[in-house]
């Protein structure tokens, strides 16, 4: 289960790749913006701010998340973003930090830009650090007992899902868009007693959380603590460097052609 709260403990730190991203739309007036995997309708809302004159449509596949971008006055709806159906009066359609979760996500870009109005921008960012230390932590205890029975299918494959920027570049041009794609690393600066524990707990821990009871749950973070110290040891001002991977693609569809 998505806690908002958890989620929204780095904010500061999640919302910059989402600025960056829409940093590259160069969509200069909208009609209708579509936010796909709204979280907490905390960026949401800078989709209305940018693009004052658009209905904003936003939607979520975690009740709870939808419920706390509803608290924000954001007309946030529960629903799959693989099987959403572009309305026909979309120019904008994003999609932050969410297509990791779907496998089949190369599919689905395909499959919108055959499906949106001709210049409709689509900007994704989606997280590649299925490789990281982190990620690597969680496997190697999701593997040991008593928990490999019950975490045998987390999501947490090595190079799972994401693929590099030229791949996508090379999807979307061939499906006669425009493309802008790149990846950043970025070097968040932690604090705390464990940041990166309490950053992951928000989102990479959500299916080990769904999984597991509560006593299950209190006792795999506390092993996975030294775990993580270990991976990424503290400098000696308390402060922990966090690098996390990110790509970016931003493609405007084909445009009919005049005359």
């Amino acid at each position: 289960m998505w806690d908002p709260n958890v989620y929204l403990a780095f904010a500061d730190h999640r919302s910059r790749p989402f600025h960056d991203l829409l940093s590259r739309v160069g969509a200069k007036s909208a009609r209708r913006v579509v936010d796909l995997g709204c979280g907490p309708g905390h960026l949401t809302k800078y989709l209305a701010r940018r693009w004052p004159g658009a209905v904003i449509e936003a939607m979520d596949s975690s009740p709870e998340m939808v419920a706390a971008a509803r608290e924000r006055g954001i007309d946030a709806t529960v629903g799959d973003l693989r099987t959403w159906q572009p309305r026909p009066d979309t120019d904008v359609v994003v999609s932050n930090a969410a297509l990791h979760w779907v496998p089949e996500h190369s599919d689905l870009l395909v499959r919108w830009a055959g499906e949106l109005p001709p210049g409709t921008w689509i900007a994704v960012q989606i997280p590649g650090n299925f490789d990281t230390p982190s990620h690597a932590a969680v496997r190697a205890l999701a593997r040991r007992e008593p928990y490999a029975k019950i975490l045998r299918d987390i999501p947490f494959r090595v190079g799972a899902v994401v693929h590099s920027p030229a791949h996508y570049t090379n999807l979307l041009m061939d499906a006669g868009c425009k493309v802008d794609a790149w990846e950043t690393t970025y070097l968040h600066q932690l604090t705390g007693e464990h940041p990166v524990l309490e950053w992951i707990t928000g989102s990479a821990l959500v299916p080990v959380r769904e999984r597991l009871d509560d006593a299950g749950w209190a006792r795999f973070r506390e092993e996975l603590i030294p775990l993580l110290d270990d991976a990424y040891p503290p400098r000696p001002d308390g402060t922990t460097i966090f690098p996390f991977r990110r790509l970016f693609i931003v493609a405007e569809t084909a445009r009919r052609s005049r005359g």
